[in-house]
C-alpha cells in the first residue's frame, strides 16, 4: 500500500497514503497562515499518494484548470481527469518539484521532499574487473540492446500505471533492488531489480498490472527468456530468465494473467525471477509498488 502524508508541519515526511497539497496560487494568501485569507478553492489543490523516497513514486491529480504540468524537467503527461504519474530513480537528489500551469497563466508549485534510502553496499578488498564487452560479444549484444531500448521507449495505451500493483510471483527474495558492490572503492552496477527464488524452475507468474507486451524474447546473452510489458505512462516492468513466455509482441494483458514461467536461462545461477521496473529513464523499486509479501 502506498504511503500518505498530510502536508504541514511534517511535510515530506514518511509518515504513514493520500496526501493532500492545498497550495495558493500567486497572491491568495495561505489558509493556513492568514486566517482573514480566502478560502482555497479546488483550483489550488493536488491531490497525490506514493512513496516519496529513491526509487519510489507518485500519481496523482492536478488542480483544476491545469494545462500544463512539469515535474523538474520534463512535461508529465495528463489524461481526461487530470491523473497523471511519475517516479524518483534510484539515485534522486533529496528534493523534487510539480508545477502546475493553470488556463489563466498562473503557476502553482508542490514541493516534495525525497527520503534517501540505506542501500545495502559490499566492500569487498578486490580489484575491479578491467575492460569492456569483446568485439565479439558486442555483436551480439548490441542487436538486443537496441531491442530492449525500443521496447522500453513504447508508450502504450495501458492505464496499469493507476492500478495497485499485485506480487507477480511469490518466493524468497533473493536479491534486491539497489544493492550494490564497491571494489577497492570503485562502484559497480547496482542491482536494477528484485530476484525471487521460487526453488524450482517452470513456476508461472502472472502480470503485476495491465499492460501490452513490447517485448517477448528467448535466447538474450544475459537475459535469456525476456518478457517487458508497458504500464503506459512511461512505466514499463522487465521479466529475465524465463524458462517460458505465454504471451506475444502487442498483446494486452490484464492484471493477474499468467504471462510465463520462471527458469535460470540467460546469465542466471538457479531459477528465479529477476523482476525490474523504469519510469521513463528513472529505475525504480518494484518492491515500493507491491508493499510487503504476503
Amino acid at each position: 500500500m502506498a504511503r500518505r502524508w498530510h502536508w504541514g508541519a511534517a511535510a515530506g515526511a514518511a509518515l504513514a497514503v493520500a496526501f493532500v497539497l492545498n497550495l495558493a496560487a500567486p497572491g491568495s494568501g495561505s489558509a493556513a497562515s492568514e486566517a482573514t485569507g480566502p478560502v482555497l478553492r479546488e483550483t489550488t489543490k493536488f491531490l497525490l499518494e506514493g512513496e516519496l523516497e529513491q526509487g519510489g513514486w507518485i500519481r496523482g491529480q492536478a488542480p483544476l484548470r491545469t494545462v500544463r504540468l512539469q515535474f523538474g524537467n520534463r512535461l508529465l503527461e495528463l489524461d481526461q481527469d487530470r491523473r497523471f504519474f511519475a517516479a524518483f530513480d534510484r539515485d534522486a537528489g533529496p528534493s523534487a518539484e510539480l508545477i502546475a500551469t493553470l488556463s489563466d497563466g498562473s503557476a502553482i508549485a508542490a514541493p516534495l521532499t525525497i527520503k534517501p534510502r540505506a542501500w545495502n553496499i559490499e566492500r569487498v578488498n578486490i580489484a575491479r574487473r578491467s575492460g569492456g564487452m569483446s568485439d565479439a560479444f558486442w555483436q551480439r549484444r548490441k542487436p538486443e540492446l537496441d531491442r530492449i531500448n525500443a521496447a522500453r521507449s513504447v508508450d502504450a495505451d495501458s492505464r496499469g500505471w493507476a492500478q495497485d500493483f499485485i506480487w507477480p510471483v511469490t518466493g524468497r527474495i533473493s536479491g534486491r533492488f539497489g544493492s550494490q558492490r564497491i571494489y577497492r572503492g570503485e562502484p559497480g552496477s547496482y542491482h536494477s531489480g528484485m530476484d525471487i527464488a521460487t526453488g524450482a524452475s517452470g513456476t508461472p507468474f502472472v502480470a503485476p498490472a495491465d499492460g501490452v507486451v513490447t517485448l517477448a524474447a528467448t535466447g538474450f546473452s544475459l537475459e535469456g527468456g525476456l518478457l517487458i510489458i508497458d504500464h503506459g505512462n512511461g512505466l514499463n516492468s522487465a521479466f529475465l530468465h524465463l524458462s517460458k513466455i505465454a504471451v506475444s509482441e502487442g498483446e494486452r494483458v490484464r492484471q493477474g494473467q499468467y504471462v510465463g514461467n520462471i527458469g535460470a536461462t540467460g546469465r542466471a545461477t538457479g531459477p528465479h525471477l529477476h523482476w525490474s521496473m523504469k519510469w521513463r529513464d528513472a529505475r525504480v523499486d518494484p518492491l515500493l509498488f507491491t508493499g510487503p509479501m504476503r
